[in-house]
């Protein structure tokens, strides 16, 4: 998601550092942004000087203060893990300037827990990008309890100059997005652990009968069976309802080292290419 949002960012004019602790992630990342901008090139979406510029407003650093001391916006997208969060935007409100917004691309964790952890609390928000960043026009807005008007307006209209579609939404856990995507997802994980379907029967089910344009379960790969499984805590955990209570199966799967395209195996087997092979999993009849 980072370097997607770095992408985004960059190509729209802004000049951008991307920050991360692991010096070897931030090669790959940017070898992702040149891998996609020549895709665009080559579909001639852009040019090559478009290409040329984009590269050229990015740059990468593994020192948070350094990265982010002279910034007017910065917009994390570390793991869904809420005391990692915490501490990172503490740190960040130590180094960034005090007129600096910060915000989250968190997909379900609450934007007040976040800001409380830093002493900018009305500048602090969510900005849920939809993955792939570069293609995808959703973005969440998240006002937090203290968030200012004034910051939600700019970020509204910030993610109009990028080529989103901004959703302005308040601060419930999942937001709107996950809210309602991960209890599908939990619900069709159910189904196939009470054996009603297989993997590839239950995607088919919803790409041609609902029009999806990927299944519940390959798309639950894609996005991360460990990044799904703590959508749903937060929400079973944020709502106190049973109906969001995480499958069984997908709770085994997780502990199992089975994360879907990032392990290469998920309900679906994912060769070096990440595209999705035979399912993993067996239906048991």
């Amino acid at each position: 998601m980072g370097n997607g949002i770095a992408h985004v960012f960059a190509m729209n004019g802004f000049d951008v550092t991307l920050i991360d602790v692991d010096a070897a992630a931030l090669e790959r990342g940017m070898s992702t942004i040149s891998r996609n901008l020549d895709r665009m090139l080559a579909k001639e979406k852009i040019s090559a000087e478009d290409r040329t510029a984009t590269l050229s407003r990015l740059r990468t650093t593994s020192h948070l203060a350094e990265g982010v001391s002279q910034a007017d916006l910065v917009v994390e997208a570390a793991t869904e893990r809420v005391e990692l969060k915490l501490r990172i935007f503490s740190e960040l409100d130590a180094a960034a300037p005090a007129h600096a917004i910060l915000a989250s691309n968190t997909s379900s964790i609450s934007i007040t827990r976040i800001a409380a952890a830093t002493g900018r609390p009305g500048k602090v928000i969510g900005m849920h990008f939809m993955n792939p960043v570069p293609v995808m026009k959703l973005v969440e807005v998240i006002r937090g309890y203290a968030t200012t008007d004034e910051v939600t307006a700019g970020i509204m209209a910030l993610s109009r100059r990028l080529g989103k579609d901004p959703v302005e939404v308040n601060d419930f856990p999942g937001f709107v997005a996950n809210r309602i995507l991960m209890p599908m997802i939990n619900e069709a994980i159910i189904a196939l652990h009470e054996g009603v379907a297989g993997v590839e029967e239950i995607d088919t089910v919803m790409k041609l009968g609902m029009a999806h344009p990927m299944g519940p379960l390959q798309l639950a790969d894609f996005i991360g069976l460990d990044v799904c499984l703590s959508i749903l805590r937060v929400l079973h955990d944020g709502l106190g309802n049973p109906k969001y209570a995480p499958c069984p199966l997908l709770v085994n799967m997780v502990t199992a080292g089975k994360l879907g395209v990032k392990s290469s195996e998920g309900f679906y087997a994912y060769g070096a290419d990440g595209k999705a092979g035979k399912p993993a999993l067996a239906f048991a009849r």
